[in-house]
C-alpha cells in the first residue's frame, strides 16, 4: 500500500472513523492499491458537525475582507504544489498528467474568485423616506455540507469551499470514497492557508454518511454533484428534512454539427469534449446530431480520435465496473445496428496491464432510441445520430431529460443563435465542444441535471451560500410617524 490509510480531517487533525470498516483505494492507472478509505458512522458525522458549529461563531464574526485572505494563500498554495497536486489526482482517477494539471488550476481559479466577493456580496442600503433607510446584507448559514464526486477529486470540492467558507460559513465535505486522497491534501493547505480549527472538516464514507448528511439537524445546507439517480435521492431527503439543496446530476450533452461547420476545427473540439478525462464529466459530449451532408467531418473526426492513446493522452476510467459498462453499451449499439467507425474496446496498455482503459470510440447511424443515445455513458464514446435538419436535430436535444449542455458547429450566425435559443440546457456552447463558463459566470445545468434553484459556481452561487438580512433603521425623530413607522 502506497498511503497509510486514510483518516478523517475533523477540528484541524487527522483522526481514525469510529470503524473498522474500509474499503480499498486502487489506482484506475495500473491497479496499485494506494490506500484504504474508512466507511465512518454518523457518530463521526456528529463529530464532524459539533467541531463546525463550534467554530462558526467567530468564523462568521470575522469580516469577509479577513476571511478572503485565507484564500489568497490558499490559491498561491495551489499553484506552488500543483505538481505534486496534480500527481495524486492522476494516481487516484486515471486521468493524464496535463489533464491533472489543468483540474488544479481551475482550482486556483475558483479560490481567486472568492478572493473577489468582499467587492460582490456588499449589500444595498437606500434612503426609502427622510431619515430612514433600507439595508441588505449576506449572512452566512451556519454549518453547511459538500458531497463531491470521483471525477474531479481536487477541482470539484473547490466548487463549493473557497465560496461557502468564505461567505462565512463551516464545511463539512464527503469526497468519494473512490478518490478520497485529494481532499485530505487540501485540509492540510487550507490549515497552512491560516483557516482556523474546525471551520473545514472531512468525513469519509459511502452511502451511510451521504444518508447522514441529508439527516443532521446541525446542516443547514447540501450540495452534491454525481449521478442523476443519486442527486434526486439527496435532493428529495435533504429538502424533506427542511434543508437548501443543490443537486447537481448527469448529463447528455448534444454537440449539432451543420455542413458548413469547419471540419478540422471541428473535428478536434468534438474529441477533446468526447475522450478528455476519459470522458468521465457532465461537460463531455457523447451525442453528436449530424445536420445533412456532413460524412467529410466525420471523417475527420475519427482521424483526430485515432490519435488519442490510452495511456499515453488518454487516461483510465475510474474502475473495472465502469469499463465492463461503457464497454456493454458500445456493443450493445453495434448489435442494434449501429456502426462502430473508431473501436476502443479492450485496449492494451504495455506496463499497465492492470489498468482500466477504454480507448476512443466512434459510433455511426444511432437511432435516438438506442440506450447509447439517451444514457450518460462517461466514457470517452461519442455516438452519431443524423438528421436532414436542424429542428429535427433539436427536437432529439430538447427530446432527452438532461440539460446540461448543448453546443452547434456552425459558422452562420443566425443558425448558431437558433440553436442557442432552442436547445433546452443551461450551458451553450458555438463552436466549443466544452462550453464551461469561466469565472464569474457560473456553472449549472437544467432539466435531470440539476435540482434545486441557482448554480454551484459564480455569483449564483452567493445565493445558495448566504441568507439575505434586511434591516429599516430610522434616526430622525423629525421626520414624524407614518406607514414607515
Amino acid at each position: 500500500m502506497k498511503y497509510s490509510p486514510i483518516q478523517n480531517y475533523i477540528n484541524g487533525q487527522f483522526i481514525d472513523a469510529a470503524t473498522d470498516q474500509t474499503l480499498a483505494v486502487i489506482s484506475p492507472v495500473d491497479g496499485t492499491l494506494l490506500s484504504t478509505v474508512p466507511l465512518s458512522t454518523a457518530h463521526d458525522l456528529d463529530t464532524a458537525v459539533k467541531a463546525a458549529k463550534a467554530a462558526f461563531p467567530a468564523w462568521s464574526r470575522t469580516t469577509i475582507k479577513e476571511r478572503v485572505q485565507v484564500f489568497f494563500r490558499y490559491k498561491a498554495l495551489l499553484e506552488k504544489n500543483i505538481n505534486e497536486l496534480a500527481a495524486l489526482v492522476q494516481e487516484e482517477n486515471g486521468k493524464t498528467y496535463d489533464e491533472a494539471v489543468a483540474e488544479i488550476e481551475k482550482g486556483a481559479e475558483l479560490a481567486e474568485f472568492a478572493c473577489s466577493l468582499p467587492q460582490i456580496v456588499t449589500g444595498e442600503i437606500l434612503e426609502v423616506s427622510r431619515g430612514v433607510e433600507c439595508r441588505t446584507e449576506h449572512v452566512p448559514l451556519g454549518v453547511v455540507a459538500s458531497i463531491v464526486p470521483f471525477n474531479f477529486p481536487s477541482m470539484v470540492p473547490n466548487w463549493t469551499i473557497p465560496n461557502a467558507i468564505a461567505l462565512g460559513n463551516c464545511m463539512i465535505i464527503k469526497p468519494s470514497e473512490k478518490v478520497p486522497l485529494s481532499v485530505g491534501r487540501l485540509a492540510e493547505l487550507l490549515q497552512e492557508a491560516g483557516l482556523p480549527k474546525g471551520v473545514f472538516n472531512v468525513v469519509h464514507g459511502d452511502r451511510e454518511i451521504v444518508e447522514a448528511i441529508c439527516d443532521h439537524p446541525g446542516i443547514e445546507a447540501v450540495s452534491f454533484v454525481g449521478s442523476t439517480k443519486i442527486a434526486k435521492a439527496v435532493y428529495k431527503r435533504a429538502t424533506s428534512n427542511y434543508k437548501r439543496c443543490l443537486a447537481l446530476g448527469g448529463a447528455k450533452n448534444h454537440l449539432i454539427v451543420l455542413p458548413d461547420a469547419i471540419p478540422g476545427m471541428t473535428a478536434q473540439n468534438i474529441t477533446a469534449s468526447m475522450a478528455g478525462c476519459a470522458g468521465q464529466r457532465c461537460m463531455a459530449a457523447s451525442a453528436m446530431v449530424a445536420v445533412g451532408p456532413v460524412d467529410h467531418i466525420i471523417e475527420k473526426l475519427c482521424e483526430e480520435a485515432q490519435k488519442m492513446v490510452p495511456g499515453k493522452n488518454l487516461g483510465a476510467v475510474i474502475n473495472r465496473a465502469s469499463k465492463d459498462r461503457i464497454e456493454r453499451y458500445i456493443t450493445e449499439a453495434e448489435s442494434q445496428g449501429a456502426k462502430v467507425l473508431v473501436d476502443g474496446r479492450n485496449p492494451t496498455v504495455e506496463g499497465k496491464e492492470e489498468g482500466t482503459y477504454v480507448g476512443p470510440t466512434v459510433i455511426d447511424y444511432v437511432r435516438p432510441d438506442m440506450a447509447i443515445a439517451q444514457e450518460e455513458i462517461f466514457g470517452p464514446v461519442i455516438s452519431i445520430m443524423r438528421t436532414n435538419t436542424v429542428d429535427e436535430a433539436l427536437a432529439i436535444e430538447n427530446a432527452n431529460p438532461y440539460g446540461n449542455a448543448a453546443s452547434v458547429f456552425t459558422q452562420n450566425g443566425g443558425m448558431a443563435r437558433y440553436v442557442i435559443d432552442k436547445a433546452s440546457a443551461g450551458m451553450v456552447g458555438v463552436n466549443v465542444g466544452v462550453p464551461v463558463p469561466r469565472e464569474p459566470f457560473s456553472f449549472g445545468g437544467w432539466n435531470d441535471s440539476r435540482f434545486g434553484v441557482g448554480d454551484i459556481t459564480g455569483k449564483s452561487s452567493i445565493e445558495f451560500w448566504t441568507k439575505l438580512k434586511k434591516s429599516t433603521t430610522k434616526w430622525n425623530p423629525e421626520a414624524g410617524i407614518n406607514w414607515m413607522s
